[in-house]
């Protein structure tokens, strides 16, 4: 296979990553915009983060059993799943209807974490496996981007006179998302893209490749690790408006969703930094420090100063952007033919973005939102032990991962 055929295969697949960027941006502000129009507590607000990342959970179930199809077509029954649930958005909207809401985002959850089974190991292999966390952080810099412009464009529209008590806007922001999937599910049914062994991708050994998934150490941790990051990344973004406007500081929804906003830019610019530093730092040493960083930062946040405070809320996410593509990339790493399957548990180890942000609505509700923040304070400290234990368990080969380098692929 050609270079120039990886290339262009490799900018197709990323540009996926921009789009469900985009809508999960679109998620945490449609979250607080729920609680005042149709008047859903914090903690029943959350169930929104329940539906998403539940659906990325039982897709990543269902990859774990089926995992013989090639990433084309998983790639497009994902998009054909996105546009269906951004489609229901409109009728959920007319019924004006939680529960609808619940049921659309669930299906177009579905169809992300069905792109994100595939498309992520899909990067990981698609060129030199020493370099596939540099190659995921760059992929996933696009998805920073999405998820940069999801929360102004929803700033605008669902908070701005007139929208800030209906739904008008999100029945229309929902309709061009899903004609947008439809078109590039019919781009991807069009074009040809190169079929990757991973056991020949990896220059595994036919010994290496069938050793069992369960018998490498780097990959179970991983998954552990995966778990309490999403967790802890939903619960921090799900509850950052809230956080704002209970500040003390007369700070509106649309400031809110603004602030949001330049989070986002850190999360984005964050991951080309983060692409940049892997060049010359080993990604689970980076992935460590930027972890401890995120402790600190949750220990800002949980002291309420006002401006200091939502300065270091606003930062964590700059020192969240590589953690996702990294742990996802290390606890693939040398899985040869198991690394679909082993992609699948990763995308269901997602689950913790469902289950642990609600448990964060109720110490919200209860004590308050500042409080709630002492659970991705304890989430990331278990990240930075997989970065500096976890993942070197078993990885005989882990100081090959010193110097990843993008620009010579």
């Amino acid at each position: 296979m050609s270079k120039n055929k990886y290339l262009f295969a490799f900018a197709l697949v990323t540009s996926l990553f921009f789009i469900w960027g985009f809508t999960y941006g679109l998620l945490d502000v449609l979250n607080k915009h729920f609680q005042e129009t149709l008047q859903v507590t914090k903690t029943r607000s959350t169930l929104l983060q329940a539906a998403y990342f539940g659906a990325y959970f039982l897709m990543g179930l269902i990859g774990v059993f089926v995992n013989k199809f090639d990433y084309k077509k998983g790639i497009i029954f994902g998009l054909l799943l996105f546009a269906i649930g951004a489609f229901l958005f409109y009728p959920a909207a007319e019924s004006f209807n939680f529960n609808f809401f619940l049921l659309a985002l669930f299906i177009l959850a579905a169809g992300c974490g069905c792109l994100e089974t595939t498309a992520n190991p899909y990067v990981t292999v698609l060129g030199d496996p020493a370099r596939s966390a540099n190659r995921l952080n760059l992929s996933q810099c696009f998805n920073g981007l999405g998820s940069f412009f999801g929360p102004i464009l929803a700033s605008q529209l669902f908070f701005s006179h007139g929208n800030s008590d209906n739904l008008d806007s999100v029945k229309s922001v929902y309709l061009v998302i899903g004609v947008v999937v439809l078109a590039i599910a019919f781009l991807f049914i069009k074009t040809k893209l190169p079929e990757i062994k991973e056991a020949e991708a990896e220059h595994l050994t036919s010994e290496e490749d069938k050793k069992p998934l369960g018998a490498h150490p780097h990959f179970i941790f991983g998954v552990v690790a995966q778990f309490f990051y999403i967790a802890a990344q939903v619960g921090v973004a799900a509850l950052f408006i809230n956080y704002c406007t209970e500040s003390g500081l007369k700070i509106d929804n649309a400031l809110a969703s603004k602030l949001l906003s330049l989070a986002l830019i850190l999360f984005a610019g964050g991951r080309f930094l983060g692409t940049f530093l892997m060049r010359t730092i080993a990604p689970q040493v980076l992935l460590s420090i930027y972890a401890i960083v995120n402790v600190v930062l949750c220990g800002v946040v949980l002291l309420h100063m006002e401006w200091i405070s939502i300065g270091a809320l606003v930062a964590i996410f700059l020192f969240e952007s590589i953690m996702f593509p990294t742990i996802f990339a290390l606890g693939i790493k040398g899985l040869g033919s198991h690394t679909k399957k082993a992609a699948s548990f990763m995308i269901m180890s997602i689950v913790g973005g469902a289950i642990v942000p609600y448990v964060m609505g109720i110490l919200a509700d209860r004590y308050s939102t500042a409080a709630s923040y002492v659970i991705p304070m304890a989430c990331f400290l278990i990240v930075a032990w997989y970065g500096w234990k976890g993942y070197n368990s078993g990885m005989v080969d882990s100081d090959t991962d010193v110097k990843v380098d993008f620009a010579k692929h």
